[in-house]
């Protein structure tokens, strides 16, 4: 498993489908994952800091989770297959629990922990960016800046 950073979430044009762009945190891969709106948006304010005046569905797992004695202590990309990627909650009891990565990040993103990825999943569907092309990833990050969650919207 290779630990990956949360860069961001953008609309992928002209499907205006949603994705997020996870990146090694010791390697030059990028990892790009179709998403949902509603997932995009629930990513895009963990990232924020937006607090919502009431908890959304996230921000209510995580305060089960808390409560519980249960928290999330790691998420796992655990396989990508026909397209579909598909991930794993580890809770500090030990239980693992399948779960969209989608919906693992925004819960990752809201307590802080670690998110992983299989590297046969990295072999797969990850995109290989060398240093030459950063200025590329640089105009990525720069958009990510000023992206809002309103920009998901349907």
């Amino acid at each position: 498993m290779r630990e990956v950073d949360v860069m961001g979430v953008r609309v992928e044009m002209p499907s205006n489908q949603p994705i997020v762009l996870l990146r090694e945190v010791e390697g030059d891969r990028y990892l790009p994952i179709w998403i949902g709106a509603v997932e995009a948006t629930a990513i895009a304010f963990a990232q924020q800091g937006v607090v919502p005046p009431r908890p959304l569905t996230h921000d209510l797992l995580r305060d089960v989770l808390d409560a519980t004695g249960h928290p999330l202590t790691e998420v796992r990309i655990t396989e990508v297959r026909d397209g579909v990627f598909f991930a794993t909650l580890v809770l500090g009891s030990g239980v693992e629990v399948s779960a969209r990565p989608s919906d693992s990040i925004a819960l990752a993103l809201r307590t802080g922990s670690r998110i992983v990825c299989a590297e046969s999943v990295l072999d797969e569907a990850g995109l290989a960016v060398p240093a030459e092309e950063e200025d590329e990833v640089e105009k990525f990050r720069e958009f990510l800046d000023q992206v809002t969650p309103e920009d998901f919207e349907s």
